[in-house]
């Protein structure tokens, strides 16, 4: 049990070589905790529509997007300002009009994969 840390070392394992091998899976708390935060970002309905939307139509504005989810101009802003910050998402500016789009390769990793799955497409 190489792998267990110390404060957990005095507790009984039934398997103990199963133990360390989901400590390895398991890895750096950090890295679980960014992951989680990723997870959710999408687990918003609205926001992962937003993100489908802008990873399968490029670059597209608020108003574009409302249009699109159903949503209202100042959900999807402020949606997007989530986004931002979480670094999913980018804006470019082209005059009066920001166009957002997925700047993140993991959340684009996982959009794609939610486009792959037959049953994600069939709405089942």
């Amino acid at each position: 049990m190489h792998l267990v840390p110390a404060e957990r070392a005095g507790h009984r394992t039934i398997d103990g070589h199963r133990v360390c091998d989901a400590i390895a899976a398991i890895g750096d708390p950090g890295r679980v905790r960014a992951w989680a935060e990723r997870f959710s970002l999408l687990a918003d309905p609205n926001r992962l529509a937003l993100l489908l939307a802008l990873h399968r139509a490029g670059p597209l504005a608020v108003s574009d997007l409302a249009v699109a989810t159903g949503m209202r101009d100042p959900a999807v802003s402020q949606a997007l300002r989530l986004l931002r910050a979480a670094g999913a998402v980018a804006g470019e500016k082209e005059g009066r009009v920001v166009r957002y789009r997925v700047v993140d390769e993991a959340t684009a990793r996982l959009l794609d994969e939610y486009a792959a799955d037959p049953a994600a497409a069939a709405g089942s």
